[in-house]
């Protein structure tokens, strides 16, 4: 989105993407013009007499001038009225539960979760009383039947999810979801506000880990909540959703400190052509992939083979950097993983580097045994923004290694 004329002051809601992250809540410094929001390490403010508090600012739990800065910029970014920055992604969302839900709640959750949300759900909140069913979320008529009315407070999606690369429709959960009063969660940690903007297709919250790509550089753990305009709490409950998310962020304070503000900060000015990158790579990489004749199957919202390619392209701008692959045998999937040489073999994602690792054994471990456990011949890459001929070259040779083992 542009406009004929450059946005006036710190309002930057009409530009396009690129330039909110780059401006949005992050005005050149008025003391010393500096164009970069500095690291505020300070943990106390000096008040101007008591109560007397000079830009709201008063303990750096409660505020800190460059975790505000990153906030007011991801929230720009993903088109909401308020962002909240975390000590990880996992803070993010045990502050978010913890806002909205109450013992006696149920939650629906992704039958393919990320590990260490499907952790935090069933084995931190399932003692506390609240109760959850994993569905298929690319199925709005199951999620439908899974949704108890009075007792559902959150729908959680993943799209894409974590690591089967399942598509939730985002508009059709956002109507199920509404029509009980419970809350549309969206991690949008794989897509990114770059290539889908959740909040506008009816979510009321959006997760992040923002470890991942909007970091970008594998330098710094973080998480975030943006919280969509007018989004309340959920039925039974009242008052805006963002005082309550306000209110448990400092209660709790698992609290973005001040460098890792700035460093995420700092991935999130580039997110735009990091991204653009990752998603021409990993499309190559995908092509490649479904025509080698050790891979079983490729899963790649981009390619027509995926059976919710459809919808993907409905809802995204780019399919994103991150593929799964079957090999046929776990000991041929471990095999790959252990031979590569430009992909890292290490968790996480969403870093210029390349990583690959094996989700049955390394990130999605916590599932095991469960009905959301994952394929143990499953490889999980994350492609970064090298050359594509070297990555497509370090796969070719680690899968001669998976053929033979």
């Amino acid at each position: 989105m542009t406009n004929d004329a450059p946005p006036h002051e710190d309002d930057w809601t009409t530009a396009g993407f690129s330039t909110r992250a780059i401006h949005a809540g992050q005005e050149p410094d008025p003391l010393t013009g500096a164009v970069v929001p500095p690291i505020y390490a300070t943990s106390t403010y000096k008040q101007d007499g008591v109560g007397g508090l000079r830009g709201g600012y008063e303990y750096s739990r409660s505020a800190n001038p460059t975790r505000t800065a990153l906030e007011s910029a991801l929230a720009a970014a993903e088109g909401g009225a308020a962002g909240f920055a975390f000590a990880s992604g996992l803070a993010a969302e045990d502050t978010l539960l913890r806002a909205v839900l109450r013992p006696g709640d149920h939650v629906v959750v992704p039958n393919d979760a990320y590990g260490g949300t499907y952790r935090l759900i069933a084995r931190v909140f399932g003692p506390w009383g609240i109760d959850h069913t994993a569905v298929d979320l690319s199925d709005p008529d199951a999620v439908l039947a899974a949704i108890e009315p009075g007792r559902t407070k959150v729908v959680w999606v993943e799209t894409p999810t974590n690591p089967l690369l399942g598509i939730a429709d985002i508009s059709a959960l956002s109507a199920h979801a509404r029509s009980v009063g419970a809350l549309l969660v969206v991690d949008n940690t794989f897509a990114t506000p770059y290539l889908q903007q959740p909040l506008a297709l009816g979510a009321d919250v959006v997760v992040h880990s923002t470890t991942k790509y909007v970091g970008g550089h594998s330098d710094v753990v973080g998480g975030a909540l943006v919280v969509g305009d007018g989004a309340m709490l959920p039925v039974g409950l009242e008052g805006p959703l963002a005082d309550a998310v306000r209110f448990h962020q400092n209660a709790s304070g698992a609290v973005a400190g001040p460098f890792d503000a700035w460093l995420t900060l700092r991935g999130l000015k580039t997110l735009a052509v990091r991204m653009d990158r990752h998603c021409a790579n990993a499309a190559a990489i995908a092509d490649f992939l479904e025509g080698h004749d050790a891979v079983t199957s490729v899963i790649y919202p981009g390619l027509a083979t995926h059976p919710d390619h459809e919808v993907a392209a409905k809802q995204m701008s780019g399919f994103g950097g991150m593929i799964s692959f079957r090999t046929g045998s776990e000991a041929s999937a471990l095999a790959v993983c252990a031979a590569t040489r430009v992909f890292t073999l290490a968790e996480s994602l969403g870093g210029v580097e390349s990583l690959i690792e094996h989700p049955h054994k390394m990130t999605h471990g916590s599932v095991a045994g469960t009905d959301l456990e994952v394929p143990d011949d499953l490889v999980r890459l994350s492609v970064g923004i090298e050359d594509v001929a070297d990555l497509i070259a370090d796969l070719t040779a680690a899968l001669a290694v998976g053929r033979a083992a």
